[in-house]
C-alpha cells in the first residue's frame, strides 16, 4: 500500500505574521521580520537581533488563557497554527473524521527553553520547592505535539521529531509515511520552536554561529559574500497531510502533493556541515526518487539558506551535483533571509513557502543580496519575487548533527 499524500490546510504563527495569508503576502513583497531583541536584556551579548513573533495573542487562536499560561510559547505557537491549519482544512467539527486515524507529528529542536531558564533561577533564589508543578511539562519538547492531540482531538500516533533544524521537514516527511501505509487518514505534522532566550542567543553567539551586525534590516544575507552567520527566529508552521483518497471523499481543497521525502546522516561533525555535501546531495536525490520526479521537472528550491559562510556554498554544491546542467536554469532562494532561521520550525513554515510558490506561480526573493560570492552562482532569485510556473519543489532542511531532510512537492 502506498497512498498519495495532498496538503488540505496550512497554518503559520512567524515572524512576517500570525497567519498565512499576512505571512505569504510578506514574503511575496521582500518584508525581512528581523529586528531587535525584546524578549530580554542583550546588554551581557554581542548580538542584539532576531525575528520575533510580533503581537502574538493565544487567546485570538483558541487557546483558554489559563490553559496557554501552563503552556511553553513554543506550544502555544504550535497549538495556534494547528488551529488555523485545521479550520483552513474544513476539518472542524467534521463528522467525516475519526479521531483514532488522526496523527500529530510535529517538530521541535529545543523545547521550552524560556520556562527552563526561569525555573533555574527560581531554583537558585528560592529552592526546588519553589519551582512551579508545570516546569517539567512545560519543558519538555514533546508537550508541543500532545498539547495539539488535546485541541483537536486527536488520538492516533502523536510524536515529537528532534533533529535540530531538520525537525519540522522530518515530521511532515514522517507523517506522510504514515498515511502512506494506510496507519493513519489525516495527519497534522510542522514545527514549533521558541528559543530567543539569553541562554540561546549566548550559546549560539559563543559558537560564532549568529550574525553579529547590528543592522536588523541587512544582517542575514544568504548567499551573499559578506553573510557572517545566522539570524535566530521562531514559530511554528503546521500543515493537514491526507490520504488523496480521504481527502477526495470528503470534498476538501488541495494545495498540493507532498511527493517525496528523503533523509540523511553527514556522519562528519556534530555542527559543520560535510564540505563535500554527500549527505544533503544523497538527500535531495532520496527525494526526488520517492516522488518519481525527474530533474527537469522541479522549477524552484527552497534552500536552507542559513547565511553561515560554511552551509551556503556546501548547498550550492550540492543541487549542482543533483540538478547538473538543469540547475541554472532553477529558482533557489533562501527565506531566511525574511524569517530568519526558526530552528526545528525552519522546515515547516518553508514547506509552506514551497506549497504556495506552486499554488501561485511565484519564486520567493533571497532579500539583503548585495555582493554576489563565485561560491554561490546559482539563480538565488536576488531581492524581489519572480513569477513563473512552479510545476514542482523541494525543500531541504540541512541540521547540527549532520540531520538532512529533504521534501517534494507536485502541483497537484
Amino acid at each position: 500500500m502506498n497512498k498519495k499524500v495532498v496538503v488540505t490546510g496550512l497554518g503559520a504563527i512567524t515572524p512576517l505574521g500570525n497567519n498565512v495569508a499576512e505571512f505569504w503576502n510578506n514574503i511575496q513583497a521582500s518584508v525581512c521580520g528581523i529586528g531587535m531583541i525584546t524578549k530580554f536584556d542583550t546588554s551581557r551579548l554581542e548580538v542584539k537581533i532576531a525575528a520575533e513573533v510580533k503581537g502574538f495573542d493565544p487567546v485570538a487562536h483558541g487557546l483558554d488563557r489559563k490553559e496557554a499560561r501552563r503552556m511553553a510559547l513554543f506550544t502555544q505557537y504550535a497549538v495556534a497554527a494547528a488551529n488555523q491549519a485545521w479550520a483552513d482544512a474544513g476539518l472542524k467539527d467534521n463528522p467525516a473524521v475519526n479521531p483514532e486515524r488522526v496523527g500529530v507529528y510535529i517538530g521541535n529542536g529545543i523545547g521550552g527553553k524560556e520556562v527552563d531558564e526561569e525555573g533555574n533561577r527560581v531554583l537558585f533564589e528560592k529552592g526546588p520547592n519553589r519551582l512551579s508543578p508545570f516546569t517539567v511539562p512545560m519543558i519538555i519538547a514533546n508537550e508541543g505535539a500532545g498539547n495539539v492531540s488535546i485541541s483537536l482531538n486527536a488520538k492516533g500516533p502523536v510524536l515529537t521529531i528532534v533533529t535540530a533544524c531538520a525537525s519540522g521537514t522530518d515530521a511532515i516527511g514522517a507523517a506522510m509515511d504514515l498515511i502512506r501505509t494506510g496507519r493513519a487518514d489525516v495527519v497534522v505534522a510542522g514545527g514549533s520552536e521558541s528559543t530567543i532566550t539569553e541562554y540561546c542567543v549566548g550559546g549560539f553567539q559563543v559558537m560564532r554561529a549568529l550574525s553579529t551586525n547590528l543592522d536588523p534590516l541587512k544582517a542575514c544575507r544568504p548567499f551573499d559574500k559578506d553573510r557572517d552567520g545566522f539570524i535566530m527566529g521562531e514559530g511554528a508552521g503546521i500543515l493537514i497531510l491526507e490520504s488523496e483518497e480521504f481527502a477526495k471523499a470528503r470534498g476538501a481543497r488541495i494545495y498540493a502533493e507532498v511527493a517525496g521525502y528523503g533523509a540523511t546522516g553527514d556522519a562528519y561533525h556534530l555542527t559543520a556541515p560535510d564540505p563535500e555535501a554527500s549527505g544533503a546531495i544523497r538527500a535531495i536525490k532520496a527525494a526526488l526518487d520517492d516522488a518519481n520526479l525527474k530533474i527537469d521537472e522541479v522549477d524552484y528550491v527552497n534552500a536552507h539558506g542559513t547565511s553561515t559562510p560554511l552551509n551556503d556554498p556546501m548547498e550550492t554544491k550540492a543541487v549542482k551535483a543533483v540538478f547538473g546542467d538543469q540547475a541554472r536554469r532553477l529558482k533557489m532562494s533562501s527565506t531566511k533571509s525574511m524569517t530568519g532561521h526558526l530552528l526545528g520550525a525552519a522546515g515547516a513554515i518553508e514547506a509552506i513557502i514551497s506549497i504556495l510558490s506552486i499554488r501561485d506561480g511565484v519564486f520567493p526573493p533571497t532579500i539583503n543580496y548585495n555582493t554576489p560570492d563565485p561560491d554561490c552562482d546559482l539563480d538565488i532569485v536576488p531581492n524581489t519575487v519572480q513569477k513563473g510556473e512552479v510545476r514542482a519543489a523541494i525543500s531541504t532542511s540541512l541540521g547540527f548533527g549532520g540531520h538532512n531532510a529533504v521534501l517534494a512537492f507536485r502541483r497537484y
